[in-house]
């Protein structure tokens, strides 16, 4: 086990007059909290361990201010990262998704997001960077434009893009009663994205909004909702997700999933109202398996959220995994081409490795053990221990047979960090997360890029992702 690095969090009572960047200190703009009452009460602290946590609190369109000023050079390079992906894997160019973020999604986001997102944008150009609102808009659907693009071009027939499939993400669990050592909530998750977004998701968000829950979330620069969606918030709600694997399916008439994803984290107060959230005018996009934990009444749920078919199961003893396979039989049949056969594929090897470890683990399962599963290595298929797609701990470019058919959806990509906490750590809005993969491998970019040229687009933005110990945050009191 690495060792656990504790950092405490204490709220600024009054103005800021440094903003710290990248680990660095740098004195102030003029527009500093000093003169701009926006800032007042926000703050971020210097880089530690991978992460940068950011407190952010007021109106929607203060913390959208904040968010922007004070994260200004990372949206910056997030943009770059995005334009470059995203044209990449969908032939589109920048401005396409830019024109459906204004003309598809914006009159589908209710005002106190339109607010918040023209808040980074403000927030963002103050500190120098330039953008606008649509580019901020286009940013925080960017784990959704696969399913918009798909759509788009089943409509106006157009062949699709090899890697434009919608990629699968992430390794997660949520259990209590009988199968836990203090028979309360443990939830998990680890995000599996490309590297290039991977090493850029290391925001912690702390916010207080006027209106709502308070709540802490992991994220990705310029996003209101997490992203890869792991957060806690005040009323005691805990939510995480894995994508469902092979969905297609989109309404353009919905509401953006970044929108209810980000209300469902900032509203809950039970599993019902995050149920009826994400429910309402759901447009299909990143279409999920959320796990839900209300550690209040220590009931946990899966909420299997496709176009048109959700299915919602509930427990008060016991435990949901969730490692991208679909689990209603309507569903996989009407809204997805995976194969439930193939025990090779990624997502049925990583469910196999997720109910062994459930048995194995029944009335062990701590925060100790969500860290462990995290970091696990063994292929249920293969049954050896070999770091691969086929494992918890995702790393696709270790994979013995190769990149093969994961490059299109995936490039170079894998787990990316890890985040958990139980119900004693969730009453104190503490979570622990690891930057990178939490097993204690990192990655390189110059030696992959030699090894696998056909990378060589992502060259002037992969870095190399270290791998990070775990980490306590606890949001501000």
């Amino acid at each position: 086990m690495r060792r656990l690095a504790r950092l405490p969090i204490l709220l600024l009572l009054t103005s800021i007059s440094l903003i710290s960047f990248a680990g660095n200190t740098r004195p102030a703009s003029k527009q500093d909290s000093a003169s701009d009452p926006r800032l007042t009460g926000a703050f971020r602290r210097p880089a530690e361990h991978g992460w940068t946590y950011v407190h952010l609190a007021g109106s929607p369109s203060q913390i959208g201010f904040q968010h922007g000023y004070l994260l200004a050079p990372e949206i910056d390079d997030a943009l770059r990262v995005q334009k470059l992906e995203l044209a990449h894997d969908n032939q589109k160019d920048w401005q396409f998704f830019r024109d459906a973020a204004q003309n598809m999604m914006w009159p589908h986001i209710e005002a106190e997001y339109r607010e918040e997102l023209q808040g980074i944008t403000d927030g963002a150009n103050t500190a120098g960077v330039k953008l606008d609102l649509w580019d901020v808009v286009a940013l925080n659907a960017f784990p959704e434009w696969s399913y918009y693009v798909a759509e788009y071009n089943k409509q106006h027939g157009i062949k699709p893009a090899p890697s434009a499939t919608p990629a699968e993400h992430c390794s997660a669990f949520v259990a209590t009663g009988s199968y836990t050592k203090d028979g309360r909530v443990v939830i998990a998750h680890n995000n599996w994205t490309s590297y290039l977004d991977g090493e850029r998701w290391t925001i912690i968000f702390d916010i207080v909004p006027a209106k709502g829950e308070h709540f802490i979330m992991d994220g990705f620069p310029g996003l209101i909702h997490s992203g890869d969606d792991f957060g806690i918030n005040s009323a005691g709600i805990v939510i995480t997700e894995t994508t469902i694997g092979g969905f297609f399916g989109y309404d353009p008439n919905g509401i953006p999933e970044f929108v209810r994803a980000r209300k469902a984290m900032q509203y809950a107060q039970s599993i019902d109202d995050f149920v009826r959230i994400m429910k309402t005018d759901n447009n299909g996009g990143y279409a999920n398996d959320w796990l839900i934990a209300d550690t209040k009444k220590n009931e946990i749920a899966s909420l299997e959220l496709g176009l048109k078919n959700v299915t919602l199961q509930r427990k008060t003893d016991g435990y949901f995994v969730s490692s991208n396979f679909p689990i209603d039989p309507k569903l996989t049949r009407e809204e997805t081409d995976f194969d439930v056969n193939n025990p090779a594929l990624s997502a049925n090897a990583r469910h196999v490795r997720w109910e062994q470890l459930m048995a194995e683990n029944k009335g062990k399962i701590d925060l100790a053990a969500a860290e462990r599963f995290e970091s696990d290595h063994y292929d249920s298929y293969t049954k050896q221990e070999q770091p691969s797609e086929r494992t918890l701990c995702g790393h696709v470019d270790l994979s013995p047979r190769g990149m093969g058919d994961w490059q299109p959806p995936y490039g170079i990509a894998g787990t990316v960090q890890n985040k958990a906490t139980t119900s004693a750590m969730a009453e104190k809005m503490e979570l622990v997360a690891a930057a990178g993969h939490a097993c204690g491998i990192d990655f390189k970019a110059q030696p992959h890029l030699q090894a696998h040229p056909e990378f060589n687009w992502e060259k002037d933005v992969l870095r190399d992702m270290d791998s990070q110990p775990w980490t306590e945050f606890e949001a501000a009191k």
